[in-house]
C-alpha cells in the first residue's frame, strides 16, 4: 500500500514519512474546548457521600495511606464511572477531568486519602522521587529553579513547567487550593504533534525517533549510569508513545560521556516545542478546588505556567492494569516494562510512603 502523501517545504531535506496515529488520542485544543462535556465528570452528591463512607471505613480499620487498595475503598455506583474514565485516559483521548471532590476546610488527611481512594479505580501508585514519596505536592520548596539545580524537581518549585511527560503510565493531579495567580495547566496531544511534524517535516519527526540522552536528574537507581539513551517518539507493538523532557535532554549534556546534540537535534526539539504550545494544539486548563486530573503519559505532553501562592495541590503517579505495552526502552526511565508493575522511581534507600506535608 503506497505511503500517505506528505508535503514538506522545498527547503527541507528529504526523511522517511511515517503515518499518522489515527484515532481519539489525536485531538487540537481548539476542537477539545467546545467539548469539555466529554472529557468532564462532575461528583453527584450521593458519589460524594460513597467517597466519604469509604474515607470513614479506612480510617476507622487505622490503614496507612500508602496500604489502602481498591478492595479496601468500595465506590459501588462511583466504581463504574471510574472504570469508564480510565479507559478513556488509556484508550481514548487520554485525559479526563474529575470534578467536586470536597476538599476545602477539610483536614488534609481526609481530603488525600478521598484521593488515594478514587485513584486506586485508575492503578498502583508509584513513586514520586527518590525519596519514595507515593504523593507528591506541588509546593515552592524555595530552593531555586530546576533549570539551574540538577537535583530539584520542577514541581517543587513556582517556575514554569514547560512540556513534558512523567515516568509513569497515568500522572493524577488533585487541586487542594487555586494560587493567587497563574498555575494554568496546559496539555496537548503528543499524537497531534506527531502528525504534524509528519506532515510539514517528515525529517525532523524522524530525528525524534532516534535516541537522545537523557539526564536522570540526581535520581540514580543503583546500577545505572546518571542519564540514559532513548527516543522521544516510540513505535511498539502497534502504538506510538512518547518519552520526553526537554530539561532532561538539556541537563544531560553536562556530562561529558553523554552525546552531543546536533543542530538538527535542536532544530527537532525546537518545532516540537514550538507545536506543544501552539493554541491551535493545546488545552488550558484553570484547576477549581476538588478538581483531579488524569493524564495518559503516552499521548499526552503537559505543562504549567509559573504561578504565586499555590501551597497545596497533590500529584500522584499510577501504574493501571489494562496499559499499553511499552518497548524495551522505556525500561530505562521507568524501571521496567511490566504492565501494571511499572513506572516511578526507585532508588537505593528509597522507602516508599505517602506524606501529607511538602519537603
Amino acid at each position: 500500500m503506497p505511503a500517505p502523501e506528505t508535503k514538506v517545504a522545498m527547503s527541507a531535506p528529504s526523511a522517511p514519512s511515517r503515518p499518522p496515529v489515527e484515532g481519539p488520542s489525536a485531538w487540537t485544543g481548539a476542537d477539545m474546548r467546545g467539548r469539555e462535556a466529554e472529557w468532564t465528570y462532575r461528583l453527584s452528591l450521593a458519589e460524594i457521600v460513597e467517597i466519604e463512607t469509604a474515607v470513614t471505613a479506612v480510617q476507622a480499620r487505622g490503614l496507612d495511606i500508602a496500604d489502602i487498595r481498591r478492595e479496601d475503598f468500595p465506590l459501588p455506583t462511583l466504581g463504574p464511572v471510574l472504570d469508564r474514565l480510565r479507559a478513556e485516559v488509556l484508550d481514548g483521548r487520554g485525559f479526563a477531568l474529575l470534578r467536586g471532590m470536597p476538599v476545602e476546610d477539610r483536614p488534609i488527611f481526609e481530603s488525600a486519602t478521598a484521593y488515594w481512594g478514587v485513584g486506586t479505580y485508575f492503578g498502583s501508585a508509584r513513586s514520586q522521587n527518590a525519596q519514595g514519596h507515593l504523593l507528591g505536592h506541588v509546593y515552592d520548596l524555595g530552593k531555586g529553579l530546576s533549570a539551574t539545580n540538577p537535583n530539584l524537581r520542577s514541581y517543587a518549585t513556582a517556575e514554569r513547567q514547560n512540556f513534558h511527560i512523567d515516568r509513569c503510565d497515568v500522572v493524577a493531579l488533585l487541586c487542594l487550593r487555586r494560587a493567587k495567580s497563574g498555575g494554568l495547566s496546559s496539555i496537548v496531544s503528543s499524537m497531534t504533534v506527531h502528525n504534524v511534524m509528519a506532515e510539514r517535516r517528515p525529517d525532523m519527526l524522524d530525528r525524534l525517533y532516534q535516541p537522545f540522552p537523557v539526564d536522570r536528574r540526581g535520581e540514580v537507581p543503583e546500577g545505572k549510569a546518571p542519564f540514559y539513551e532513548a527516543p522521544v517518539f516510540n513505535e511498539h507493538a502497534g502504538y506510538i508513545s512518547v518519552l520526553y523532557s526537554r530539561l532532561h535532554i538539556g541537563s544531560a549534556q553536562r556530562f561529558p560521556e553523554a552525546r552531543r546534540l546536533t543542530a538538527e537535534d535542536i532544530e527537532a526539539l525546537d518545532m516540537l516545542t514550538e507545536l506543544a504550545d501552539d493554541p491551535e494544539l493545546r488545552l488550558d486548563m484553570s484547576f477549581m478546588p476538588g478538581d483531579i486530573q488524569f493524564l495518559h503519559n503516552h499521548t499526552i505532553l503537559h505543562a504549567r505556567s509559573a504561578y504565586e501562592d499555590w501551597p497545596e495541590a497533590e500529584r500522584k503517579r499510577l501504574s493501571p492494569p489494562g496499559a499499553r505495552p511499552l518497548p524495551p526502552a522505556f525500561a530505562e526511565c521507568y524501571g521496567g516494562i511490566t504492565i501494571g508493575d511499572r513506572g516511578g522511581i526507585i532508588c537505593e534507600g528509597t522507602r516508599l510512603h505517602a506524606p501529607l506535608t511538602p519537603g
